[in-house]
């Protein structure tokens, strides 16, 4: 089976998990190979007890204060453009429109939809971050491998007009490094729309960071 899939039953929605074995084979070897392992585990022992309890990645409002990186047609947005074409009449839904698309059609892209969690002894201060104890959960909309990189994107349909995404892929790229042993400097960021990508390198948010932050969350 060339793409695998599962469907994952989570409070707010229905998600359709996908993995792109080959791909995955192809890019997720020595350093990488504990992404492949985990991409692998979730289509058994997800937890889905998990999702829906605590906070959730896309509900976080407060900036993670990255140095973002604005570009014009990107490779991503193509791809974006292209997929709400092709996948017109197939989905009502945007994001798969774009996910199905670049999953089938792009050389980088390994997974979508994929469920993702961090567990409250995992960073410092996470009670007094989340209002919670509970795991913080989430589901990426697209895994791309490039250059020996993981890329954790998210597909935005006015990317412009967002004022935390770069939180939420920040803390998804910190979510799957806990979950994978990968650090975190072998992660990359992004969110797009058919016209605009918004990409960082994801670091260590500091103290003074978050104190500023949580003022407004």
């Amino acid at each position: 089976m060339v793409v695998k899939y599962t469907k994952l039953e989570h409070p707010g929605g229905i998600y359709i998990y996908r993995v792109h074995n080959k791909k995955l084979d192809k890019f997720c070897s020595g350093e990488l190979g504990g992404l492949k392992s985990f991409l692998t585990d979730m289509f058994e022992s997800c937890p889905d007890d998990y999702f829906g309890r605590g906070p959730r990645g896309s509900a976080l409002k407060f900036s993670s204060n990255h140095e973002m990186v604005e570009l014009s047609g990107h490779r991503v947005c193509s791809l974006a453009e292209n997929g709400l074409k092709v996948n017109a009449d197939r989905f009502k839904c945007n994001h798969s429109k774009v996910q199905l698309f670049m999953l089938e059609n792009d050389y980088e892209t390994v997974a979508i939809e994929v469920p993702i969690w961090l567990n409250s002894d995992e960073i410092p201060r996470y009670e007094e971050i989340f209002g919670s104890t509970e795991p913080l959960t989430g589901h990426i909309d697209l895994l791309t491998i490039e250059d020996g990189k993981i890329w954790v994107w998210d597909y935005k349909p006015n990317a412009h007009k967002e004022k935390y995404a770069d939180t939420q892929v920040y803390f998804y790229s910190l979510m799957l490094s806990k979950r994978t042993g990968i650090p975190l400097e072998k992660f990359r960021c992004g969110y797009f729309d058919w016209d605009r990508a918004y990409m960082f390198k994801p670091g260590e948010i500091e103290s003074k960071e978050l104190n500023s932050s949580l003022k407004n969350y």
